[in-house]
C-alpha cells in the first residue's frame, strides 16, 4: 500500500524556485554593486592615468610578471607623482610615491582602507593596525605605557639572549666557503624576542606548534595579498590556501587566549599582582590587563587578544625584513660595514653586550640602519580611504570614498628626492643633509595614526 502525498512534489519544486530566484537575485545585486564601485572608483580617478591594464585582472599580471617592486619603480619614472592601480576589476586605487602627494594624506587622519585591511581581521581582529576614529585613540591612549622608556629599557637583555642564541647557531653552521640564508634565522630570533616581550614565552628560537603558526600566518598573508583571486572570501575558505590561513589562526587564539585567561586568573589574587607588579620587566600582557581609562574602563578580553596579535604580527615581520636586509646591506658594502664595527668597538669597551644608553652613541649605525630602511623598506606599501576630499598641491583632487596607496619603496627611489637612489649612501642621514630634506621623503613605517 502506498501513501501519496499529492502536495509534496509541488512544495519542493516552489522551494527550489524560490532559492533560485533568491540566489540569482543575490548574484544579480551583488553585480550591479560592483559595476557601481567600479564606476565611481573610475571617475574618482580618471585624473590620474596609469598603465595599461587586463579589463579584469587590472595590473596584477604586470606586477607579477617582472617583480611588483620592480615594476612600481618603473612605473614610477613614467608618472612622477602617481598613477591608478587596479587590483582585479572592482579595487582601484591611487598609487602615490612623491613628499608632496604622500603629505597631502597622510598628515590628515584618514581611516585605513579596509578593502585591504579586512584581509588581517582573521587572525589579528580589530586591533590599532585596522582601527580607526574614537576606538583607535582609546586603544592608543591605554598602550602608550607599554612605549615608555622604562618599559623598553628591561627587555634590551631579552633581546639580546635571544640574538646570542642565533649567533651562536651561526657559528656551528656557517663556513668560509659556502654563504647562509639567514632570514629565517632572523625570524626565529625577533619571534623569540617578540614572544618573551608581549608575554614572557620562552621558544628559545625553536619552533614548536605555536611558534609554528605564526610563522605559517605571516607567509599565509602575504600570498594572500599578492594572489587576485584570493581576495575573494568564498574562494579564499574553500581553497587550500585558506584552509591552511584559518588553521594557524585557531592555533594563535587558542595559545594566546590560554595565556590570557591563565595571566588573569593570578592578577584576582592580590598576592599574585603584587609579585607581577614587583618583576624585574612587566610584558606587554601585563600592561594591557592593568590598563586603564579615566573612567577606569579596561580593554575586554577580545581587545587584549586583538593587540597581542596585532603587535606579533607587525612587530615579528617588519623586525625580520629590516634586520636581514641591513645585514645584507652591510655585507654589501664592507666599506660602511667596518665603520660600524669600529663605532660599536670603541663603545663597547671592554664589554661583550649593548645596553639601552648605548644606543643614542651610535650615530654612523643608526645612519646605515636608516639607508638600509629607505633601500629596502620592511613595509613596502600601506593604504587608506579618503573620509573627505583632498587637493594635491599640483591642483588635482580627489573626492571622500576614494582608495589611496602610498607605495613607500618607490616614494624612498624617487629620483626627485633621492639622488643616485640605488646607491646605498648613510651619509643621506648625516644632521645636515636630514634637515633640508622633505619631511615626508623617508617613511620606512609610514606616517599619521597606525
Amino acid at each position: 500500500m502506498q501513501l501519496a502525498l499529492p502536495g509534496l512534489g509541488l512544495n519542493l519544486y516552489l522551494f527550489f524556485y524560490a532559492a533560485a530566484t533568491f540566489c540569482l537575485v543575490s548574484v544579480l545585486l551583488k553585480v550591479i554593486r560592483l559595476y557601481q564601485r567600479r564606476q565611481k572608483l573610475i571617475r574618482s580617478l580618471e585624473s590620474f592615468p596609469g598603465p595599461p591594464k587586463h579589463w579584469f585582472y587590472g595590473h596584477t599580471n604586470e606586477l607579477g610578471r617582472i617583480g611588483e617592486l620592480t615594476t612600481m619603480v618603473s612605473w614610477s619614472e613614467r608618472y612622477p607623482k602617481g598613477h591608478s592601480l587596479w587590483f582585479g576589476a572592482f579595487l582601484g586605487f591611487l598609487n602615490i610615491y612623491h613628499p608632496d602627494y604622500a603629505k597631502a594624506v597622510y598628515s590628515r587622519g584618514d581611516p585605513k582602507a579596509l578593502d585591504f585591511y579586512n584581509f588581517f581581521l582573521p587572525w589579528i581582529g580589530k586591533g590599532l593596525l585596522v582601527l580607526d576614529g574614537p576606538k583607535w585613540f582609546q586603544h592608543r591612549r591605554l598602550l602608550t605605557p607599554a612605549f615608555h622608556s622604562d618599559i623598553l629599557k628591561s627587555y634590551v637583555v631579552l633581546m639580546v639572549d635571544s640574538t646570542k642564541v642565533m649567533l651562536d647557531k651561526w657559528e656551528r653552521l656557517i663556513s668560509e666557503d659556502k654563504s647562509l640564508d639567514i632570514f629565517q634565522h632572523v625570524g626565529s630570533m625577533t619571534l623569540d624576542s617578540m614572544l618573551k616581550c608581549i608575554f614572557s614565552y620562552q621558544s628559545n628560537c625553536h619552533k614548536n606548534t605555536y611558534v609554528q603558526a605564526i610563522s605559517d600566518l605571516s607567509c599565509l598573508m602575504q600570498e594572500r595579498i599578492q594572489t587576485f583571486l584570493y581576495h575573494n572570501d568564498l574562494i579564499y575558505h574553500i581553497c587550500p590556501h585558506g584552509y591552511r590561513f584559518f588553521k594557524a589562526c585557531r592555533i594563535a587564539h587558542r595559545h594566546t587566549e590560554k595565556v590570557i585567561r591563565e595571566r588573569k586568573a593570578l592578577l584576582k589574587d592580590e598576592r599574585e599582582l603584587e609579585k607581577i607588579q614587583k618583576k624585574r620587566y612587566l610584558d606587554f600582557l601585563d600592561i594591557l590587563l592593568c590598563a586603564r581609562d579615566v573612567n577606569g574602563e579596561g580593554l575586554s578580553d577580545e581587545d587584549i587578544r586583538s593587540e597581542v596579535d596585532t603587535f606579533l604580527f607587525e612587530g615579528h615581520d617588519t623586525t625580520t625584513s629590516g634586520i636581514s636586509w641591513t645585514l645584507y646591506a652591510m655585507a654589501q658594502n664592507p666599506e660602511h660595514q667596518q665603520k660600524c664595527r669600529e663605532e660599536i668597538k670603541e663603545i663597547l669597551g671592554e664589554r661583550e653586550t649593548l645596553r639601552w644608553d648605548d644606543l643614542s652613541k651610535m650615530t654612523y649605525t643608526t645612519m646605515c640602519i636608516k639607508e638600509s630602511l629607505r633601500v629596502y623598506p620592511p613595509v613596502p606599501q600601506v593604504y587608506r580611504e579618503l573620509n573627505k576630499p583632498v587637493t594635491f598641491p599640483d591642483g588635482k583632487t580627489l573626492p571622500a570614498g576614494a582608495l589611496i596607496s602610498l607605495n613607500i619603496y618607490a616614494l624612498h627611489k624617487n629620483p626627485e628626492v633621492w639622488k643616485d637612489p640605488q646607491v646605498f649612501d648613510p651619509l643621506r642621514f648625516s644632521p645636515d643633509n636630514s634637515s633640508q630634506r622633505h619631511s615626508y621623503a623617508f617613511l620606512p613605517f609610514a606616517a599619521g595614526p597606525r
